[in-house]
């Protein structure tokens, strides 16, 4: 039940966001990407006070959940550089962002596993729009523009990127905080919070030392190729 509130409240927000912004894909990702930075800067608050309160770890989520409000900030500074929002752009922005965070915030409080769903099906809206707009700018009503310095520092692109690559690359950031959230959604209804516990079980940081199935024989293999130089060396 919780999963269908979580999918139909995000279609009612794609429905609002599509009649208004219809094709302007530039100024929608400028207006939504101020929206997407909030759940991850709420849910790590949340989890950090929760931390603080319990005077316990939190299990590893906290460093993931900042780095991805500040992933989706760097995604709305690039996009600054390509289009400047309408002074309604910024209103509907300065009113958005406003409802969107206390609502957020409180319906975190009393449904965490619900919030990361929400947010893993806006993701997935999200990639749908980039995924259009890359559509828009094959087609060439959108032009292909340089990418700005800003996007090629910060994913390490080639001088000559675009802002189709830009596109490219923010889109890969969206589909990692989709699964990312529909995963913790699924941590919390099965109760595997702890990523450090089970980073620590893992068999490699368990015994270190130990041969894996990817590394097996390949020491025997190094040995034998060892030899058989030695032996062409010496003859």
């Amino acid at each position: 039940m919780s999963d269908w509130i979580a999918f139909k409240t995000v279609k009612a927000m794609r429905t609002l966001a599509d009649a208004f912004f219809r094709k302007r894909y530039l100024h929608r990702a400028v207006t939504l990407e101020t929206v997407a930075a909030v759940p991850g800067m709420v849910a790590g608050m949340h989890r950090h006070l929760t931390s603080l309160r319990r005077m316990r770890h939190d299990g590893g989520w906290i460093g993931h959940l900042l780095a991805e409000a500040e992933n989706e900030r760097m995604h709305l500074l690039t996009w600054m550089k390509v289009a400047q929002p309408t002074w309604l752009e910024r209103s509907v922005v300065f009113t958005v962002q406003g409802i969107f965070f206390t609502a957020y915030f409180t319906f975190y409080m009393f449904a965490p596993k619900t919030s990361h769903r929400i947010v893993g099906y806006l993701e997935e809206e999200a990639i749908i729009s980039y995924t259009q707009m890359l559509k828009e700018i094959d087609e060439g009503r959108i032009p292909n523009r340089p990418a700005p310095d800003i996007a090629i520092n910060y994913w390490n692109l080639p001088k000559s990127a675009t802002i189709r690559d830009v596109t490219l690359a923010i889109r890969a950031d969206e589909a990692m905080h989709r699964d990312a959230n529909h995963d913790f959604a699924d941590r919390l209804l099965t109760g595997r919070e702890n990523l450090r516990k089970e980073a620590e079980d893992l068999p490699c940081v368990k015994n270190p030392s130990a041969e894996f199935p990817a590394t097996a024989g390949l020491k025997g293999e190094y040995s034998n190729n060892n030899n058989n130089t030695s032996n062409k060396d010496v003859a």
